[in-house]
């Protein structure tokens, strides 16, 4: 069965690029980029897994974030955190808010590639 992602993220380049490897790796990829209807998009699509930019229109993925860890139904879904601060305060905000893993921008295509791999299990 593939599994699907669904990327959270305003950078077009950077949505394509994420979208190229894991489509490449077996990935069902959606995309969604508005903070403020990203937990309605979550619901509908039901991804095995959300990668998350921090800094999106209409709110954070930090608020997006909390509020997917306090719905019973989303809390264990894996999220990993894409932003382009990688100061210690803000990877620190994403530990705190439920963040499964952490990245910061510019990535590399493997350390994406490893994380999904890692946070879909097998």
């Amino acid at each position: 069965m593939t599994k699907q992602v669904l990327v959270i993220e305003d950078e077009p380049n950077i949505v394509e690029a994420i979208r190229f490897i894991l489509h490449r790796d077996g990935w069902r990829v959606d995309t969604h980029a508005d903070g403020a209807t990203a937990v309605e998009a979550v619901r509908t699509q039901r991804p095995d897994l959300v990668i998350l930019d921090v800094m999106l229109p209409g709110r954070s993925g930090f608020e997006v974030l909390r509020e997917l860890r306090g719905a019973d139904d989303l809390a264990a879904l894996p999220v990993l955190m894409l932003t382009a601060r990688g100061q210690a305060k803000d990877r620190e905000t994403a530990e705190l808010a439920g963040a499964s893993r952490y990245m910061t921008k510019p990535f590399s295509n493997a350390d994406v590639l490893a994380a999904v791999r890692e946070m879909a299990g097998p």
